[in-house]
């Protein structure tokens, strides 16, 4: 995944209490952290807190142990953060009877404040929580691209659109965030064992987009929230009456009816997206054994953990036994039931796996899971991200080899190479395997970037018009990477062209936020670009855009 992160924000609003839920569906008593990681160059654009509520999904298992502060890996993934939020583990409760001392006007004025505080604490249940990571890999993603195609065409959407994004967390999950963007967690394509089941954990998932369960989070919402903020009156004026008890119980009891109004609703809209996305795979001619054999993975994992004992009613999801009832008929009936996965795509699938295990995993998990007495692609693979990530630069330059000889013409072998002589502090040995990884991916502007980086690492002045024209060519075809226009703006004005390196400044400004650099920047651009042409216009486009920010934004931009 390239050589930098680009920064996420999945912001939402009442979904904090779906995350608590999909929780609670699992594991009530399980305490959970979340991996924090070092943030590296790239940061990316995500659902902003304005946007739409979280739509979780499909897989969601809490009880998965997750792992705390691992040190980031190095090539070709890179990582992004990715702000998320979850519902506090309890609502504060108020008091049974009133406390002595004041008179009782004063009483129930502190009770307003509580009650405000806990209405607050239901509406907006939104504090962030752990931060996670967006991996972005060129081999993956075109994976993924691959393997939803037709899927997206069987919804009724534009593959040009829907883009499906590898999150770093080990927890079996996928899920929708506004947009047609499809969120699949690490630990889910670790948990799968074919492509094909993550097939149908995106046929779900699209489920989700096509039926806009996201846009339609409200109707669940407000139903339940009038019902909290009802109770909540009504036993503030059991409690303004001296009826303490009865209205401490009135306004927990409106709490749990609220919750358990939105419950039914969101386990309505996931059998919708099960049976939209039995549907879709069925209109894709794709087989569904990998969707239901993948819900049988949970169903253990259920079992595991004694999940058999729930409460069903309380679950944000139906449970996995009796999704697979639902599904089994329909999926079997299919014409395509019996279609095999196509073998190139679990080939893909086995490799990224590997792949991902090396980027992941602890270096001694990977080699005890891949010895050296192995010699599949595969174990030469995750191996090489072992030794690359534990400081072994020769061993793992050693596994890429090993990979090249194997494929000589593969692309993404030739990219881990070049990464790791990058990395190792080999620019100029890094470059030739570099431009063949561009060249044979059809200059895929995340391994472009990387080559353009390498050239500009060399030092020499010769390699610096082709790393413009490389950078060019990756922001071009991939302009939401603030990692490629730093590095064409580092070329820029190694070159001379500070007019430009300004404009490159502030397209990556723009990206991380920063208005006030970004219209200085371009104001810049706009003073020394000849008026007219396409990168004046650019310039002229950021200024504007940036400064009507900060106008409507005024407290926002204020000089201290």
């Amino acid at each position: 995944m390239g050589a930098a992160p680009r920064a996420r924000q999945v912001a939402d609003g009442f979904c904090a209490q779906r995350r608590r839920g999909r929780r609670a569906d699992i594991a009530r008593q399980r305490a959970h952290t979340l991996p924090k990681h070092r943030e590296q160059c790239r940061r990316t654009r995500a659902p902003s807190a304005s946007s739409a509520p979280l739509r979780a999904s499909l897989f969601f298992f809490a009880a998965s142990r997750l792992r705390a502060n691992q040190n980031p890996a190095h090539p070709p993934f890179t990582r992004a953060p990715l702000t998320t939020r979850r519902m506090p583990a309890s609502v504060r409760r108020l008091p049974v009877t009133p406390p002595p001392g004041p008179p009782m006007i004063a009483r129930v004025s502190a009770l307003k404040r509580l009650v405000i505080a806990a209405a607050a604490s239901v509406l907006l249940a939104a504090q962030p929580a752990y931060a996670q990571s967006i991996l972005r890999d060129a081999e993956t993603e075109a994976m993924f691209a691959d393997m939803s195609t037709p899927l997206v065409k069987a919804a009724g959407l534009s593959p040009r659109d829907v883009k499906v994004v590898l999150i770093n967390d080990d927890s079996i999950n996928a899920f929708v965030a506004g947009g047609q963007t499809v969120y699949v967690h690490s630990g889910l394509l670790q948990a799968a064992t074919s492509a094909n089941q993550v097939q149908g954990v995106i046929a779900h998932e699209l489920g989700h987009i096509a039926d806009g369960h996201v846009v339609l989070a409200d109707a669940g919402i407000k139903p339940a929230m009038h019902i909290t903020l009802l109770s909540m009156v009504l036993g503030l004026a059991a409690v303004a009456a001296g009826a303490g008890e009865a209205g401490a119980g009135l306004m927990a009891l409106g709490q749990q009816a609220g919750m358990g109004k939105y419950l039914s609703f969101s386990r309505t809209q996931e059998s919708s997206a099960d049976a939209a996305g039995a549907r879709f795979l069925t209109t894709a001619g794709i087989t569904g054994k990998g969707m239901l054999t993948f819900f049988k993975t949970l169903q253990q994992q259920e079992y595991r953990y004694g999940v058999e004992n729930i409460d069903p009613f309380m679950q944000t999801h139906p449970l996995s036994g009796e999704r697979i009832a639902n599904l089994t008929a329909v999926l079997t009936a299919a014409p395509s039931w019996n279609t095999p996965s196509d073998p190139a795509l679990e080939e893909r699938f086995r490799r990224v796996k590997a792949k991902l295990e090396g980027y992941v995993m602890p270096p001694e998990r990977t080699l005890r899971d891949f010895p050296d007495t192995d010699t599949s692609i595969y174990a030469h693979y995750a191996r090489a991200y072992a030794y690359h990530k534990a400081g072994y630069p020769d061993k793992a330059d050693a596994e890429s080899l090993a990979l090249i000889k194997a494929k000589p013409d593969d692309p993404y072998f030739q990219e881990i190479r070049g990464q790791i002589l990058l990395e190792a502090g080999k620019p100029a040995d890094a470059i030739a395997p570099l431009r063949a990884a561009t060249e044979g991916s059809r200059n895929n502007p995340l391994i472009a970037t990387t080559f353009g980086h390498a050239l500009i690492a060399t030092e020499d002045k010769t390699h610096y018009p082709e790393a413009i024209r490389v950078l060019r060519v990756a922001t071009g075809r991939d302009d939401q990477n603030p990692f490629a226009w730093y590095q064409l703006g580092t070329a820029y004005e190694l070159t001379g062209d500070t007019a430009r390196a300004a404009l490159a400044t502030a397209e990556r400004a723009s990206m991380d936020g920063d208005m006030r650099t970004a219209a200085q920047s371009a104001r810049y651009a706009l003073a020394n670009i000849p008026k007219n042409t396409p990168d004046w216009i650019r310039a002229q486009d950021i200024a504007m855009a940036a400064q009507n920010d900060m106008d409507d934004n005024p407290k926002k931009y204020k000089k201290r």
